[in-house]
């Protein structure tokens, strides 16, 4: 597995519009209508996979294994959030992103995401047969990817 393209830099991001079903109510994380924190990691992790999409090796993929959020303001049904994550560190094959989550100027959530690059067929093998999901009735993120140095 050859880890030279991903270098610090890198940046990703992800854009959703709240609905009903992203809200803490409905996803049992509290009993109030706003984006669900939840739902928040799921974005930043969503933002830290974009920004490797383009320049991940072939045959790998990342796992994420430590996350560290501050989730600081609620964000109501119909409003749109963005999700950012640049990577900061690489170590071997642990990669460390810093990420927002942010609501017009307002920034609704920070912290830190760090993923394990993996070999995608070793790690499926070590959990076994997959088991069939469905997919969600809502329209998902929508995700950009960045280059070293830049934004997206």
């Amino acid at each position: 597995m050859r880890e030279e393209s991903l270098a610090p830099g890198l940046s990703g991001r992800v854009e959703l519009t709240v609905t009903e079903s992203d809200t803490a109510l409905a996803v049992g994380s509290g009993d109030v209508p706003v984006l669900g924190t939840p739902r928040v990691l799921a974005l930043t992790e969503a933002a830290t996979v974009a920004a490797l999409a383009p320049r991940i090796p072939p045959g790998s993929t990342s796992v994420g294994v430590r996350v560290e959020l501050e989730h600081l303001s609620a964000t109501p049904v119909g409003r749109t959030v963005v999700a950012e994550a640049r990577l900061t560190h690489v170590q071997g094959r642990r990669l460390t992103f810093e990420v927002t989550l942010t609501e017009g100027a307002e920034t609704a959530a920070r912290g830190r995401v760090e993923r394990m690059l993996v070999d995608r067929r070793r790690f499926l093998d070590r959990i076994g047969p997959a088991v069939p999901g469905t997919p969600p009735d809502e329209p998902g993120p929508t995700a950009t990817a960045g280059s070293a140095g830049g934004s997206a």
